[in-house]
């Protein structure tokens, strides 16, 4: 099942996700990073330092290393619980 609205850019799909589920107005859209961080915070993770797209995505997944454990797409794709999909196409598969 599709959370996501077909062709959703990846920063729309991190906006979903820190907005809880629903996209927000484009006028209170975040950049990729401060969306992904404010859905860090929704889901009460903590970051330390970690401010980077693909290292918050990573918290959000438990992988804490330095450098991040996996890529864009391979993180995205560990979230959503999918295999080979673009990033945005995987997190579409997230509810929230």
């Amino acid at each position: 099942m599709s959370y996501g609205n077909p062709g959703s850019t990846l920063n729309d799909e991190l906006n979903r996700l820190a907005n809880g589920g629903t996209y927000p107005a484009i006028a209170l859209y975040l950049d990729k990073a401060g969306a992904a961080q404010k859905w860090a915070a929704r889901k009460s993770v903590s970051l330390g330092n970690v401010t980077d797209v693909v290292g918050v995505l990573n918290y959000i997944k438990g992988y804490t290393t330095t450098p991040p454990s996996l890529d864009l797409a391979g993180i995205c794709n560990a979230i959503a619980g999918t295999v080979n999909l673009e990033p945005a196409a995987a997190l579409r598969e997230v509810a929230n």
